[in-house]
């Protein structure tokens, strides 16, 4: 692995573990509204921090990757514009086929309940401070396509195959979300953008995938959570009187 890949990943372990400074930080300086509610206070506290040290971060990765920007050598490899954006739109399709599938193996043979605590609380977040959306949906999948895709992907891809590169890549990418449980889906998702990535030889296309498929999750949980649970509520009545019979 190149050393400024080295880089890149130490800037990004750096970022993901800066909010347990970062955040009490922030209250030590009184930065956090005393008047909020408590729970309110550290959504509060980690959706500024989250806003600063991701934006932060992704500026130190691009100067690090400042000198691969700029080569042009591999762009004759590389999927056509029209191309490239056709990709973006059937790999937003192709990620939710994917998590929806994943996610219906968990339900059936493991019982595992569809919903996402990790979701839930970076929704939660994103209510309190709207602008945490730029973290979810920009900035978050920006860097983890070059953390994962580019260089985890792009460095195993090349020594071994597209099989070992994309099934390790893609269950470190599960992990480091430590939801656990849903393991299956997040796996699933990082299969699907790395495909996308060897297809087109553009980064930027699981890029735009991973932020359109991240803002429709987010902005469905947090503009029309009400009525989803409503639905959840009556899905369950449903079944509750169809049990009866």
């Amino acid at each position: 692995m190149k050393n400024r890949y080295a880089w890149v990943i130490i800037t990004y372990i750096t970022m993901q573990l800066s909010s347990i400074i970062g955040v009490p930080l922030l209250f030590k300086l009184g930065l956090i509204d005393r008047a909020l509610p408590a729970s309110q206070k550290l959504n509060v506290a980690t959706g500024y921090w989250a806003i600063f040290s991701f934006f932060a971060a992704l500026l130190v990765m691009l100067w690090l990757l400042r000198g691969d920007i700029r080569d042009r050598r591999l762009d004759r490899a590389r999927s056509s514009v029209p191309a490239t954006i056709a990709w973006i739109a059937g790999g937003v399709v192709l990620a939710l086929m994917a998590q929806s599938i994943a996610a219906n193996i968990e339900m059936r043979l493991f019982g595992i309940d569809p919903g996402s605590q990790n979701t839930e609380d970076l929704v939660q977040i994103a209510r309190t401070i709207p602008a945490f959306i730029l973290v979810t949906s920009i900035l978050g999948p920006i860097m983890e396509e070059i953390v994962f895709r580019k260089i985890l992907f792009g460095t195993l891809y090349q020594r071994y195959n597209f099989l070992v590169g994309a099934v390790l890549s893609s269950l470190i990418f599960a992990a480091v979300h430590f939801d656990f449980q849903h393991l299956l889906i997040y796996t699933s998702m990082g299969l699907v953008f790395a495909f996308l990535y060897v297809q087109t030889r553009r980064l930027i296309v699981p890029i735009m995938a991973h932020v359109l498929m991240n803002t429709f999750v987010i902005l469905v949980n947090v503009l029309f959570s009400d009525e989803i649970q409503r639905m959840m509520r009556e899905a369950e009545k449903l079944q509750s009187f169809i049990g009866g019979f």
